[in-house]
């Protein structure tokens, strides 16, 4: 895993400095070395830098940025199948000097040029250029697990892994996009391709980019579709059948992310998904795998107990460490930094504790997300299976009736239910659906946490919705459903944006490479053909995976309500983080930042502490963009 960071300057303003610099905001992602590469063409600089984090091949030779004829590339990510293309591409006549993926990656191109992707299993985000024909071709996996952000304005293009890279470059126009903030306010992040700054992108996942520097033109074009995968016809399969091609299919792309010449292990909560990844790996490998698990009781996040028996019954090296409250406390004021664009999933931060404790005794963790979007496993899915069909049947008036009670009505009175995980979350997201029940507008009320409506009203200016994976018409009539709907559009969308963006920020931030073993393309091609009944099976969610992992480990301790990594925001904003909340939603502050209608945002903060808790969530979403804001805007 490493950080690259490159331009092309169309202006001659760039220096070899500026390069340096830009890359090395880079270098918690890749401590072990930096390497530069500028070069002065005809009209225009090129410049390409690397931070190294040594996985594969820790040899010198393997540093980048590596040259292979014309070619040069800057490479963050792994290709998992590496060895297998390079035996194809020896065959072919093509001879190696080091025994990285990275060299794999050149010849590949040189060979089969955009069509190399085609053949790659792993996660992936680099840039060649190709000073022969003054092209540089830039590509980003198919689920998106490796970042890869753009700006292009006034003669200069810029690429990074993270925005503090492009934000260093001193030609770099910093100015929000106020309708990626809007959207930023709904869904807790910013949704791909937009960013969050004027001029700035994200390169979508499956797609490639290619830059014409003598015609000055860039296109991307995507090399891999979802839909794809979704739209062809149903697997006739029996169940034992599919439970077996599953498993093998799952046991094979596993091993292939245990490739490394550096300590691997795998974070373990104790669900089903983790418990898979672990029970499947121990069971095909001598050696113990290490497995890492975080408790912090106090505040009453504690999957540590069911980690720590899992481990020991599949006999594991077990780590599992307990933090308090103020070690947890003392990583938001960090946040900003390392998500350098606004994000809000609070689960950032024992992410990134239990990525401190792995970083301890291993360079490389295993994470087990995807699995819920690929097999049906959010419990938002129950409830659009239970009940959509109910809601949408109500009358109208009545619903909008019971809306307009529940707004008069706090969730934090209501006794019993108040105290259960998350009951003032899904009370807001009960009311929006109550004033629209449609399929697509139940999706958005389970995955946004402000309505279009709340939008206009919160934001000053006029807002344009942005156009996203959200819109997506692309699941064909004849295997559309309701749940493979949602899963599709949460895999492109929820899983992209919020999932995978916290675990590399999260590993990374302490030099940790995480690796997403669902995320093997084969896995989603596979799943998404399987009756869906394996999958969703009479309210039974990730039944297929149930199924497998009830093999390794008894399922009487493995049923148990889903935890999630909860954070309890709202008692935190009553107290610890009050002061954050008094400085950056102080009126002044406010006015001057000129984004926000002050009359709604002080109309939210005084709501909650008057006793509306379900305003919590609103809270925190607000309270981490002015953080973010005072960092990147303000430079503070």
């Amino acid at each position: 895993m490493c950080g690259i960071a490159g331009f092309i300057d169309f202006s001659n303003s760039s220096t070899l400095q500026i390069l340096q610099e830009c890359t090395d905001t880079l270098e918690h992602r890749g401590p072990d070395g930096g390497g530069y590469e500028f070069m002065q063409q005809d009209g225009h600089q090129v410049g390409l830098g690397h931070r190294r984090l040594s996985i594969i091949d820790l040899s010198n030779a393997a540093s980048q940025p590596m040259w292979y004829k014309d070619y040069c590339i800057i490479f963050n990510g792994e290709i998992y199948n590496y060895q297998e293309i390079k035996d194809t591409l020896a065959a072919k006549g093509h001879t190696f000097t080091t025994h990285s993926d990275t060299e794999m990656i050149l010849h590949a191109y040189e060979e089969w040029g955009s069509k190399a992707l085609d053949q790659f299993i792993g996660m992936f985000a680099f840039a060649i250029f190709d000073r022969r024909t003054n092209k540089l071709f830039a590509c980003r996996d198919r689920a998106g697990v490796k970042p890869f952000f753009y700006y292009q304005k006034n003669g200069l293009f810029m690429f990074a892994s993270e925005l503090k890279a492009i934000i260093k470059h001193p030609a770099f126009v910093k100015s929000i996009n106020i309708d990626a903030a809007a959207a930023y306010m709904q869904f807790g992040y910013v949704p791909t391709p937009h960013c969050i700054f004027e001029d700035t992108a994200k390169l979508k996942p499956g797609h490639f980019l290619e830059f014409d520097l003598t015609k000055k033109e860039v296109r991307t074009q995507q090399y891999w579709n979802l839909y794809d995968a979704y739209n062809k016809p149903e697997l006739k399969i029996g169940l034992p059948e599919a439970i077996t091609e599953t498993e093998k299919l799952l046991t094979n792309a596993f091993q292939y992310r245990m490739v490394s010449d550096v300590p691997v292990g795998v974070f373990l909560s104790g669900g089903y998904d983790s418990s898979c990844v672990t029970a499947l790996l121990q069971a095909n490998n001598t050696e113990k795998i290490k497995t890492f698990t975080i408790g912090v009781p106090d505040v009453g996040l504690n999957e540590a107990p069911y980690a720590k028996d899992i481990a020991a019954r599949l006999g594991t090296d077990h780590t599992e460490y307990y933090c308090t409250q103020k070690e947890a406390l003392e990583i938001v004021p960090q946040l900003p930094h390392y998500y350098d664009e606004p994000f809000a999933d609070s689960s950032a931060i024992p992410t990134t504790l239990v990525s401190r404790i792995a970083r301890e005794k291993v360079t490389v963790a295993l994470s087990a997300d995807a699995g819920d979007e690929i097999f049906a496993g959010y419990n938002r899915y129950d409830y659009m299976m239970k009940y959509g069909k109910r809601l949408q049947s109500i009358p109208k008036f009545i619903r909008k009736s019971a809306a307009a009670t529940m707004e008069l009505i706090p969730a934090n009175s209501i006794p019993v239910l108040n105290k259960k995980y998350l009951f003032h979350t899904r009370y807001e997201k009960m009311k929006m659906l109550l004033k629209n029940p449609s399929e697509e507008n139940m999706l958005m009320s389970l995955t946004t946490q402000i309505s279009a409506d709340e939008i206009g009203f919160l934001f000053k200016n006029k807002i344009t919705v942005l156009s996203t994976a959200f819109d997506s018409k692309e699941l064909n009539e004849e295997r559309y459903s309701p749940l493979a709907y949602n899963m599709a559009i949460d895999y492109q969308t929820y899983l992209l944006d919020d999932i995978l963006q916290k675990v590399d920020r999260a590993t990374m931030s302490v030099s940790l490479e995480g690796r997403e073993p669902f995320l093997d393309q084969r896995i989603i091609e596979w799943a998404a053909q399987l009756p869906m009944k394996y999958k969703y099976n009479n309210g039974n969610k990730k039944f297929i995976i149930k199924e497998i992992v009830h093999k390794y480990l008894p399922k009487e301790i493995m049923e148990r309500p889903k935890m999630g990594f909860g954070i309890p925001i709202a008692s935190w904003l009553q107290k610890d983080l009050k002061p954050f909340v008094d400085e950056y939603f102080d009126e002044t502050f406010i006015e001057k930042q000129n984004i926000f209608n002050n009359r709604e945002v002080q109309k939210i903060r005084r709501s909650f502490y008057q006793g509306k808790v379900e305003r919590a969530e609103k809270l925190w979403y607000l309270l981490m963009f002015q953080m973010w804001y005072d960092k990147w805007m303000n430079g503070n």
